[in-house]
């Protein structure tokens, strides 16, 4: 990701006429501000950026501080739906004891949540438990394979080849698994249980192997929006169940656009899911005979629900402006022009 202004400037490099490209650069041949309008508009847009950055990351910190301390927390059954991530999430019960049980501090971050969306999933169906079997999808160097070892769960760590992986510039971002190593976590889990429990194996989404099947649950993590469709992305969930047993669980999140109808991305290497996709994938999994949890389209109405985050989203882009505003915070975030956050599904097979 790259600021906007940076990325207005290259744009009119390559396609505007030397002489209008002049104007839309700060400075001019001497290092002197541009004062013609097009430069003012393109200078201002990164000051924009960063004021925005600022102010949702400073109320996120004192939002955070603010929580409580809570102790004596415990797994406990909250009916969780099909929904997307919400300033309540992380503030709730729920969020706080997988955070722990993961070892990692309550944000303000939608990724947070997509941790512990999965895991209460999990929990809820009765999975987190010796001898469980799940399936992992995509996952690069989540925490879950080392926490479900932990438990006595066996674990199938699946991912793209490399060749395809680094095509798709995911091991560059640290967001693919090429071994058992990226999945081990050593806070979480000791070898020896780790090795024991967990398998590593070379999967496309978007042709399950055959033989990954009777599973007891199977999940992925913002993996389905990088299938190159929507209708790639729907298809692998509907094909996800395939490897679970009758009356198993498969549970996914995802990238969606907040808006609920008119355009979205598509046919790209991160796609956006909205309502009537994931309505319309429920009605034909229920036909079938499929639960897919009740679905709670609520965006939120908190403060963080509200702030929608712009790129670029951390300081590994070398923008220092940036990555002196500290760890990026963010439950919204502007993709390609949309708003977008995280959403789950959760679905137990037919038994």
């Amino acid at each position: 990701m790259f600021s906007l202004s940076r990325a207005l400037s290259r744009v009119l490099k390559r396609r505007l006429p030397g002489e209008i490209n002049a104007l839309a650069q700060p400075l001019g041949p001497e290092s002197q501000p541009n004062l013609n309008e097009l430069a003012r508009i393109a200078s201002s847009i990164r000051i924009m950026e960063l004021n925005i950055k600022a102010f949702g990351y400073d109320l996120a910190r004192r939002g955070q501080g603010a929580l409580p301390v809570r102790s004596n927390l415990a797994a406990r059954h909250v009916g969780l739906a099909s929904k997307a991530s919400t300033q309540a999430d992380i503030e709730s019960d729920w969020c706080a004891y997988w955070a722990n049980e993961f070892k990692a501090s309550v944000i303000y971050h939608r990724k947070l949540w997509e941790l512990t969306y999965v895991a209460q999933a999990v929990y809820e169906h009765g999975f987190l438990r010796p001898g469980a079997r799940g399936l992992g999808f995509g996952c690069g160097e989540e925490p879950f394979p080392s926490y479900f070892a932990a438990k006595g769960i066996a674990v199938t760590v699946t991912d793209l080849d490399m060749a395809a992986a680094q095509a798709k510039g995911w091991v560059q971002t640290s967001q693919h698994a090429r071994s058992l190593e990226q999945a081990f976590h050593a806070h979480l889990v000791d070898r020896e249980s780790f090795d024991r429990h967990v398998q590593f194996r070379i999967a496309d989404m978007n042709d399950i192997p055959a033989d990954l099947n009777g599973y007891d649950f199977c999940w992925s993590m913002c993996a389905v929006e990088h299938l190159g469709s929507i209708k790639q992305g729907l298809d692998f969930i509907e094909a996800s169940l395939k490897t679970i047993k009758p009356g198993g669980l498969s549970v996914h999140t995802m990238e969606y656009n907040c808006e609920p109808d008119g355009p979205t991305v598509d046919n790209w290497q991160t796609v956006l899911f909205q309502r009537r996709h994931l309505e319309a994938l429920a009605d034909r999994l229920r036909d079938r005979g499929h639960e897919v949890a009740a679905f709670d389209f609520d965006l939120g109405h908190q403060p963080m629900d509200r702030f929608i985050d712009v790129p670029p989203y951390d300081g590994g882009t070398g923008d220092t402006a940036v990555a002196a505003l500290g760890q990026p915070l963010h439950m919204k975030l502007a993709i390609d022009g949309f708003v977008a956050t995280c959403f789950g599904v959760i679905i137990r097979k037919a038994a």
